[in-house]
């Protein structure tokens, strides 16, 4: 008797019993079974030769899809283990977990022999060697009594510890491919042969669990992909992102520093301060265009205000403390709870609202040492916030003109972006009730704006549902910037009221929103983004003069003086080298416009212009090119 299984699409389609997913996909499309990884029954992940079940939801995954990318990767990492095991012997290797991380997958292995990356060409040679015999990779269950037994006669003690972990109730398998096989969930590519462009990344120490009382093992970290080109391509980005290292490109070009005196706290040096003051000053612009007014709160407060927000419960782990006479207190890791005290200082009315309190505020939140990285994880960064104390009427348009707002910076930066809304997360403040009244708030507004989003459950601020929006930089890789955040719950916390029409007390709502984010984040995204070629109005200098030889300093400074009195922001090169060398230097330094001077340029008044991506550009006058820097400046280029 045939059984009923129902597509994706909703059409229901019959087959034998015993019919296997490899099947389902063949009788769809022979295209389908030839890019078919892997199947879902009901929902569940399951290997090609998983038999269907009667009355069930039967969806294929392909290897263009994200699961089917990682089951791809995963077993490229048991591919990996199953080669280490033959090169180095399977007594001599004992393994740990290969999961799938972003971008490729990693395997922790206990050896004695310290690898290095000089390995891993080796570890590659043997596993071309396994994808060319093809090996089945073939599921069975076993009993935890049997796998307890097998890795004890393989000497597994990590296997081993896993499986003791195990819920009593759970399914065990491993995963055969020619001699080797591995304790898995799954599932995984039918065979060693599927796959077809991999690579061995690096070596790494990692804690056995991450727990730093753990013994130290062995990662060796890898990628692959479907097709030789993507690998090519991955790899390309990779040596492309290496070049842009924000921590390398911020050393050379003098914008910040970072010292063993405060780790994980930036330095700004007198280039990187330039760009950080534009940035500000640009986004200060436009909020006061939007009734937008600035405030500066304390950096730190008693410990009660914390306590009151709902901070101390669910940030305290991330927060630094103090005492100062013999009372706590905490250095700010946000600036709400500020800007409640400011809105609760004086009775307020509806007429005010909304209020836009803005500020560049300075948090501290302590992060893991082994988390920071450059300008990306800091310690101690500059928030451009502001929170918006509106009526419940006025939520849907002030999200949205903050859309608006958002949107604009990113287009003057040459972005594209993302949106993500999150929504309750599992240690929340405040009633379902509101929280569905907040998330279906920002559901409108994105709706209303056709602004395509993905929801991301349960990765909401504790307070409320967030609009987050993901900048996809110049390698297509996504930063998460900007933010919109919408609070019934803080205006509760610290009893925040206006008085309304009808001259009783009402509770405003707030919206919490940052553009940049992180200042100080953002500064390292733009500077790989740009490759530290910044646009003309952000570069720390934006023009540079080369006198050609000693007698033309002086013509130089006058020059200069007048860029300067303009508001151009301009460099001497006074140095006695030749002028080639001069210009290799400033492109070097990734300045915008390079100002070549001599007898022509002296006895006529004018400069040699020389622009960064386009070249010579010819005779100027003083004036003319005033003009043409400003113009470029003024409307951001």
């Amino acid at each position: 008797m045939e059984i009923n299984v129902t597509l994706p699409d909703g059409t229901v389609r019959r087959y034998p019993p015993g019919t296997i997913i490899e099947q389902v996909a063949e009788s769809i499309s022979t295209g389908l079974k030839k890019n078919a990884v892997a199947g879902k029954i009901n929902g569940k992940l399951v290997d090609l030769n998983q038999p269907i079940e009667p009355n069930s939801l039967v969806e294929i995954v392909t290897l263009d899809s994200k699961e089917g990318l990682e089951i791809y990767r995963h077993s490229t990492a048991h591919l990996m283990a199953q080669s280490i095991k033959r090169i180095y012997g399977d007594k001599a290797v004992k393994l740990g977990i290969g999961p799938v991380i972003e971008d490729g997958f990693y395997y922790d292995i206990d050896i004695e022999k310290p690898l290095s990356i000089d390995d891993l060409a080796a570890i590659e040679k043997e596993m071309e060697k396994v994808i060319q015999e093809n090996l089945p990779i073939v599921r069975r269950v076993v009993s935890r009594r049997d796998a307890i037994k097998t890795f004890e006669e393989l000497e597994e003690p990590l296997k081993l510890e896993l499986i003791r972990d195990l819920p009593e109730d759970a399914v065990i398998t491993i995963y055969d491919q020619g001699e080797f096989f591995d304790l898995c969930r799954g599932p995984h590519l039918p065979s060693t042969g599927r796959i077809k462009a991999f690579k061995l990344m690096n070596v790494a120490g990692a804690y056995w669990r991450g727990d730093s009382n753990n013994k130290m093992l062995q990662r060796i970290y890898g990628t692959s992909f479907p097709k030789k080109a993507q690998l090519e391509e991955h790899l390309h980005v990779l040596e492309e992102a290496k070049k842009r290292d924000h921590r390398k490109l911020g050393k050379e070009l003098e914008l910040f520093m970072f010292s063993e005196e405060a780790p994980g706290m930036p330095f700004f040096l007198p280039k990187g301060m330039t760009i950080r003051t534009e940035l500000e000053n640009f986004a200060r612009e436009l909020q006061r265009q939007r009734d937008y007014a600035e405030v500066r709160t304390p950096l730190m407060m008693n410990n009660r205000v914390w306590e009151q927000s709902g901070h101390w419960e669910h940030y305290k782990d991330n927060m630094y403390f103090t005492n100062v006479d013999e009372t706590k207190f905490a250095l700010k890791p946000m600036n709400c709870p500020g800007h409640m005290l400011i809105f609760k200082n004086s009775l307020r009315s509806y007429r005010e609202l909304p209020m836009r309190l803005s500020e560049f505020g300075h948090v501290h939140r302590h992060e893991l040492s082994g988390a920071l990285n450059g300008m990306m994880r800091v310690r101690t960064f500059c928030q451009d916030d502001a929170h918006l104390f509106v009526l419940p009427e006025q939520i849907e348009d002030e999200i949205s003109r903050v859309i608006a707002l958002i949107d604009y910076v990113y287009q003057v930066l040459g972005f594209e972006y993302k949106v993500e809304l999150s929504t309750r997360p599992e240690d929340s403040m405040g009633s379902e009730e509101l929280w569905n009244q907040a998330e279906q708030s920002l559901q409108n507004v994105l709706d209303k704006l056709d602004i395509e989003y993905h929801v991301n459950e349960g990765d909401g601020a504790f307070y409320g549902p967030k609009i987050d929006f993901h900048i996809l930089d110049a390698l297509k890789r996504s930063w998460q910037c900007g933010t919109i955040q919408l609070d019934f719950q803080m205006p509760e916390k610290f009893d925040l009221s206006y008085i309304g029409e009808d001259n009783q007390k009402h509770r405003p709502v707030v919206i919490h929103r940052a553009i940049y984010g992180s200042i100080e984040r953002f500064i390292g995204m733009l500077t790989e983004h740009f490759a530290g070629a910044f646009p003309l109005w952000l570069a720390p200098v934006q023009a540079k003069l080369l006198p050609v030889s000693e007698n033309y300093i002086d013509y130089a400074l006058q020059v200069k003086k007048s860029l300067e009195e303009a508001g151009v922001r301009v460099e001497v090169d006074v140095r006695n080298e030749k002028l080639g060398y001069k210009i290799r230097e400033a492109q070097l330094e990734k300045i915008p416009y390079m100002l070549v001077l001599g007898e022509n340029e002296k006895n006529s008044g004018s400069v040699s212009v020389r622009k960064r991506g386009e070249g010579d550009l010819g005779s100027k006058s003083i004036l003319e090119i005033i003009g043409q820097i400003n113009e470029e400046i003024r409307v951001k280029k």
